[in-house]
């Protein structure tokens, strides 16, 4: 587990004198060699003269910024790089910053890190405004991509020790306003809490999760500081010495055993009283101590031992050993009246359950996150709990060169996280281009790409994208993707996602190019033999083909020849029937309605001579469940029970409406309204029409409208019923292009 030390922050620094930076020099570097304290006292120097007079943007000086985030840095027994890091931290706040001459100054090490928390620094969180779910879902990306966008994971312990620091100065600012405080604290719980729950971080966690309580709920966070009626040091001298008992004890009872301890931090309280819905006099883990042993036998050893020196609480024993959770956590949890009287929760596992806890399926830190962590990824979470293991190995390392080697290797490789111009986060597979990010955000965005501005500034379609960037497209209004794009030499297309969408859209043009021949061909000869009335869907048939564009798409490739087409022709055309005027290719026959309208067959409460109407807003047709409501003059309205009128009559006149049923089948046709989305092409509204005529269903009304290559088609027809309607729609969802037909 990662503690750090707290050192206290340095207060206002504007106005210090060079003892002040002497004794802080003296606090922060006690820890380092000689050379280190130099290079860490040569970075203080250059950060008084490059930002010494400037302040943060929430209105704290850049100095106590950068040297409190320092001091907690230190704490944290890292390199002594990631304190000079931290200190330099402002650098990149003063105007006509050079990153080539900074590097060369500091050393790229030093450069990459600060860099790397400037560019963590410029990412939000969602709008407050957003919905619960969005702000999950986005907060889960944003942590993901903070993590992948850096190549040395020091970075992040950096960003987390300046985001305390910030959030010390704001809470404890009387010139923050109140909406900056809120504001920062919810990033912080959105953001930065997790991400040193994630990593192990603990006090830098319970830290900025109890400042942001204090900055979003005062009034709670004082109520409970003041039920617990102690200050966290003294619980945690309690926490100590229960430690000790337990350790004088369990090396008695020959148990060999390691205790540790934590008193709970006001948030998580907090958070588990709102949770529980209880007050804090029901909370029995406010202080809590845990056991590991070797084995299973040794836990209910130590069990014992703990049972023997304090009273349990009734009813706060659980085995998880025995009975693990589902995700397959197991210890033994219980509750006892310890020392001086107050409550303590004492949890006992193995070494090899608690390896499990922290870094197996079962980790602690998804649990602590709760809704937050979203969907889970397994592959995240084994990379978690290597950096997790890591920090914990940086203290028993004796190479220190190791231990860093180990840590700055980069394990987010395989996923790059880029933000659209709205802020939203799109995960991508590393190597990915602004042709993969324009498919990953909308496959209609793919193929209108034409350009990309990455941060502002155009780049070609093949350039290499990195975690953080923020990605716009430039489109045109209609057109499709290059054939380049497909070439694996030129480098615009790298998800197997963005390749199949733009075979997909090749494919799809071929197929129609195919139909409109072979459509070609059989026109013309139909106008040669003088056989333009013969219907399609017919000659068609007489060949065999199920669906007129298998047989469009049969003649264009040879497969029905000439011959074979001829005798068809004349088959069909033989009927005596006086043949129809052809429709225009793009024309849609609509005809006046035969519906009556009157809804003759409807029975109301058991009664058919009443008179009745079918309602426009709904157009009910059989079997749909159906109501009638008494009209003034009109007769009964019928309409469908799930009509959003219906439910407004039955909150105000609930006295008006009617049971009624279909009644005896009739000889009578129904109007209904239906939708179909389709990408648009040359002939759809034609093909569409088609499958309404073969289905002997009339159209009565059709409204059309084209926007960004999708086309949205309104007709209202007339049918016997949803047997009829439900028929014709699988129909039309079967033509090519069409993505959805429904009923309105």
């Amino acid at each position: 587990m990662v503690a750090i030390v707290h050192a206290p922050p340095p207060g206002s620094l504007l106005t210090a004198d060079s003892k002040v930076f002497a004794d802080w020099l003296d606090q922060v570097g006690a820890a380092y060699s000689p050379d280190e304290r130099a290079a860490i006292a040569k970075a203080l120097e250059a950060a008084r003269l490059r930002y010494g007079h400037l302040t943060t943007a929430d209105g704290e000086p850049w100095l106590d910024r950068t040297l409190g985030a320092a001091a907690i840095v230190a704490g944290l027994k890292v390199d002594a790089s990631s304190v000079r890091a931290a200190i330099l931290l402002g650098a990149p706040s003063v105007a006509g910053f050079d990153a080539a001459e900074f590097a060369e100054r500091f050393g790229a090490e030093i450069a990459q890190m600060v860099i790397g928390a400037a560019r963590m620094g410029a990412i939000r969180a969602a709008p407050d405004s957003a919905g619960k779910e969005e702000r999950d879902l986005q907060a889960e990306n944003l942590r993901k991509m903070l993590l992948a966008m850096v190549e040395d994971i020091r970075v992040v312990l950096v960003k987390l020790a300046e985001r305390t620091q910030a959030l010390r100065f704001l809470v404890g600012s009387e010139s923050a306003s109140a909406d900056a405080r809120a504001h920062a604290a919810r990033e912080t719980l959105d953001l930065f809490a997790p991400l040193a729950n994630r990593l192990g971080v603990w006090q830098l966690k319970w830290e900025l999760e109890d400042l942001s309580l204090r900055a979003l709920e005062p009034e709670a966070y004082e109520r409970i500081a003041r039920l617990l009626d102690e200050r966290r040091l003294d619980r945690q001298h309690y926490i100590e010495n229960v430690r000790g008992t337990l350790e004088r004890e369990l090396a008695a009872a020959d148990i060999a055993a390691e205790v540790t301890g934590r008193a709970k931090h006001i948030y998580s309280i907090w958070n588990k009283m709102r949770r529980k819905g209880s007050g804090i006099e029901s909370l029995y883990d406010i202080r809590a101590v845990r056991i590991l042993v070797e084995s299973v036998k040794d836990c209910y050893a130590a069990l014992g031992v703990v049972h023997n020196l304090w009273t349990p609480i009734p009813r706060e024993f659980d085995d998880y050993i025995a009975k693990p959770k589902a995700n397959n956590y197991r210890s033994l949890h219980t509750a006892v009246i310890g020392l001086e009287g107050k409550p303590l929760e004492v949890q006992i596992r193995t070494v090899d359950m608690h390896r499990q806890s922290e870094y197996g399926v079962a980790a602690h830190w998804r649990y602590k996150e709760g809704a937050q962590a979203g969907r889970r990824d397994p592959g995240f979470d084994e990379k978690i709990a290597w950096l997790r293991q890591v920090l914990d190995w940086k203290d028993a390392v004796a190479d220190a060169g190791e231990w860093l080697q180990q840590f700055k290797s980069s394990l987010f490789t395989d996923t790059i996280y880029v933000l659209t111009p709205q802020g939203k986060v799109v995960d991508l597979p590393r190597g990915a281009t602004p042709v993969d990010f324009a498919y990953a955000v909308h496959t209609s965005l793919g193929h209108r790409c034409r350009g990309a501005k990455v941060e502002g500034a155009m780049v070609p379609l093949n350039y290499v994208l990195s975690s953080g960037q923020r990605v716009e497209i430039v489109t045109v209004k209609r057109g499709g993707p290059s054939r380049d794009w497909l070439n694996p030499e030129l480098g615009y297309v790298h998800s197997h996602r963005a390749r199949a969408k733009v075979r997909q859209w090749f494919k799809a043009q071929q197929v129609e190019q195919t139909i409109a021949n072979g459509r070609e061909i059989v026109e013309r000869e139909l106008a040669r033999a003088g056989l333009t009335a013969v219907k399609l869907e017919a000659l068609a048939a007489e060949l065999g083909f199920a669906k007129l564009d298998e047989f469009f798409a049969g003649v264009a490739r040879s497969e029905v020849n000439h011959r074979a087409l001829q005798n068809a022709m004349h088959a069909v055309s033989r009927p005596s029937a006086a043949p129809e005027p052809p429709a225009d290719k793009e024309a849609v026959v609509t005809r006046e309605s035969k519906a009556a309208g009157a809804g003759s067959g409807i029975l109301v409460v058991g009664v058919d001579r009443l008179m009745t109407g079918l309602a426009r807003c709904c157009k009910p047709a059989p079997p749909d469940p159906i109501v009638g409501f008494v009209t003034r003059g009109r007769g009964i309205s019928i309409h469908r029970q799930s009509c959003s009128n219906v439910q407004r009559m039955r909150e105000r006149q609930p006295e008006r409406l009617m049971t009624a049923d279909w009644g005896a089948p009739r000889d009578e046709v129904f109007p209904v309204d239906v939708i179909v989305e389709a990408m648009d092409r040359q002939g759809l509204l034609r093909d569409v029409s088609e499958v309404f005529s073969r289905e002997k269903i009339n159209v009565t009304a059709v409204n059309t409208l084209s926007r960004n290559l999708q086309a949205r088609m309104a007709f209202t027809l007339e049918v016997r019923g949803l047997a009829d309607l439900k028929r014709a729609l699988a129909l039309v969802r079967d033509v090519p292009g069409v993505l959805s037909a429904t009923r309105r």
